[in-house]
């Protein structure tokens, strides 16, 4: 509906729902000032704020006050100071440690393609074999985050592996895509 995912739907309805609990009506009964005063409210409460709570509690206003066909100008985001923090990026010998201190091939895939390729746990839980094309060196992400397909580049140690584990699974060495087609049905982790 309009673009927007059933989450989406979903998270607004909470927010809204706990403005009207906040206050015993229904939000398009309120003033901007007891909408202000709720996300100060709300920004008071906590010790570290969340983003992306304040974002689903205004956009959730938003989207009421606009599908009633009232005004929605004064909402605003607040201002949130975010934490500025770099990433923890592991070395190679880190990467080499955690790959050989696994036991079984598959794992060690699996986390050879979550941190070489970047994938988030659900892509990777979510990827099947006809994802992975040796032939091209590359992974498909079918329908990651905001519901996006994607390829991405595989490593030679990947396919290397890759090809191994297959071949241990299923009793055949795959070259290319096609032959994986053939074996699609399962999950890779399965």
């Amino acid at each position: 509906m309009l673009g927007r995912s059933q989450s989406t739907f979903q998270n607004y309805s909470r927010h809204v729902a706990a403005v009207s609990l906040h206050f015993g009506k229904i939000p398009t009964e309120l003033d901007p000032e007891q909408i202000h005063d709720y996300l100060f409210y709300l920004q008071k409460k906590s010790k570290s704020p969340s983003q992306s709570y304040f974002k689903h509690t205004v956009y959730g206003l938003r989207f009421l006050l606009k599908s009633e066909g009232l005004s929605y100008d004064f909402l605003s985001l607040p201002e949130i100071k975010r934490e500025k923090k770099l990433p923890v990026v592991l070395s190679k010998q880190e990467v080499w440690q955690m790959l050989s201190g696994c036991k079984l091939l598959k794992h060690k895939i699996l986390i050879g393609i979550l941190y070489g390729c970047g994938l988030r746990c659900m892509e990777v839980r979510n990827l099947r074999l006809c994802d992975l094309d040796f032939g091209r060196k590359q992974l498909k992400v079918v329908q990651g985050k905001g519901k996006k397909d994607r390829y991405l580049p595989l490593s030679d140690y990947l396919i290397q592996n890759g090809n191994d584990c297959c071949f241990a699974h299923l009793g055949t060495e795959f070259e290319s895509s096609s032959a994986f087609a053939l074996h699609c049905s399962g999950r890779w982790y399965g």
